[in-house]
Order: structure tokens, then C-alpha cells, then sequence
């Protein structure tokens, strides 16, 4: 079976495990943020990717961070994987230019699973794998990275697979003719048209973090699950 593991970059966790700094820029994970749980921010982060255009998405490395962002909250990622396959992407340079004021909403490590795929290209015909119970159930037997670290300006946060795992609620996703979904998937299975679908599930690691001062900032990233490997340096430039 497959799905896309969205390994994405990202920032923190435990915040007791966090330096007084840097604590004071992740946002708690009980929080409602400009009116959103964290849950309900990683079914906007999944919107938000499912729908830019492959051509143009930052997580190809086909587009500039700033594509398909608005709102008070950004959000940042790491690359596509199907997991059928085998994915290593070391060595990953992304400069981003980031308007001040505005919130960081990161996946660290995420899943998703949909009905359009289950009814596409993992079980046509089985109607119960498009079900919320499974996809969740599926997902979350995927979820098990054996490494993951991050680093903000040099920092390192310990702890990280020990606090901010959001399930998110199931959500609606609209994608256009160029998809991500018809990218990822091998030829003979990527037969996705453009449109809105119901429902989609997100599981992950993700964290908020609270608007960076002006100046360079450094996200570093590396994860690992299985075959699954990433490592990825942000240079965030925070500007007027």
C-alpha cells in the first residue's frame, strides 16, 4: 500500500526539554491559535499542499516557500515520498523569505491518507478502506520514525518524538489538474482528477512556532523511517 509520508521539517517539541529562548517561541500544543487547535491547523497544512500545483510547489522544490501562503500562519515542509518506494533526500538547501509577524506552522514528520487514493490506486472496489476508521488505523501503523532532530539557529531540541503528535479531524481537499498526487504516484496509478474530495485524514509530529524576529534564521532537519531518509536546511530570512 502506499501513501505519501510527507517528512517535513520543522521545529521543536517538548517544551520542558526546550532551551528558555527558544521555549518561549513554541507555541503550546493544547493551544488554540488564531482560532485553530492544533489539529485543526494540520488538516489547513494538508489543504494548503494538496492544493498548489506540482509545477509550482515548494515541496517539489518547484516554487518559492511564499507560494499558496496567507493568514497569519505559514507553513513549512520537507518532501514527498510514496511509500512504495525508496526516498533519500540529503543534503536539501531551501532559502526562504518570511514577512515578519507571521506564525510557523511545521510538520516534523506526517502521513495522510484519502478516499480518492484508497478508490484510485490502493483498494478500487473496497468501499470499508475509504472509511476515516481505517485510514487513521493505516496511518498510524506507518508512523514510526527512529530518528528525528532539529536544530533552530544551532540549537538542538531533544525529545522530539516524545510530544506534539496531532491526528488532525477529516477534512476536505481540493486539488487542480497538476497534482500532487498524480506526481507522487508511479505511472498506472496516478489517475487523480482535479476536483474537491471527502474525506482525508493527516497524522504527525507538528509543532507552531510564534514569529521570528527580523534577521536569518537556520532550520536544520534530519529524520529517518525505514527506507525514508531526510535531512533538510532552512535559511529563513524574516524581513519587513
Amino acid at each position: 500500500m502506499k501513501r505519501i509520508a510527507f517528512v517535513a521539517i520543522v521545529l521543536s517539541l517538548a517544551v520542558l526539554a526546550i532551551p528558555s529562548v527558544l521555549a518561549q517561541k513554541v507555541v503550546d500544543r493544547d493551544s488554540v491559535v488564531y482560532g485553530r487547535t492544533y489539529s485543526e491547523w494540520s488538516a489547513a497544512w494538508e489543504q494548503w499542499s494538496y492544493s498548489i500545483p506540482a509545477s509550482q510547489h515548494p515541496l517539489f522544490d518547484n516554487g518559492d516557500c511564499s507560494v499558496g501562503q496567507s493568514g497569519p500562519v505559514w507553513f513549512l515542509g520537507g518532501k514527498f515520498c510514496y511509500n512504495g518506494g525508496t526516498c533519500s533526500y540529503t543534503g536539501v538547501v531551501r532559502s526562504c523569505r518570511v514577512p515578519v509577524g507571521k506564525a510557523l506552522y511545521v510538520a516534523i514528520f506526517n502521513g495522510e491518507d484519502s478516499a480518492l487514493e484508497e478508490s484510485v490506486a490502493e483498494n478500487p472496489g473496497n468501499e470499508s478502506a475509504q472509511q476515516i476508521g481505517f485510514m487513521r488505523s493505516y496511518e498510524d501503523a506507518g508512523l514510526s520514525p527512529s530518528n528525528v532532530s532539529f536544530s533552530l539557529d544551532g540549537v538542538p531540541i531533544m525529545h522530539l518524538k516524545n510530544s506534539f503528535r496531532v491526528q488532525s479531524p477529516a477534512f476536505v481537499f481540493t486539488i487542480p489538474t497538476d497534482n500532487l498526487l498524480a506526481a507522487v504516484y508511479p505511472p498506472g496509478f496516478n489517475n487523480f482528477p482535479a476536483g474537491s474530495y471527502y474525506p482525508a485524514v493527516d497524522d504527525g509530529w507538528y509543532v507552531m512556532l510564534s514569529p521570528l524576529s527580523l534577521g536569518h534564521h537556520m532550520l536544520h532537519l534530519h529524520g529517518r523511517n525505514g527506507s525514508f531518509v531526510l535531512d533538510v536546511t532552512y535559511h529563513l530570512d524574516v524581513t519587513k
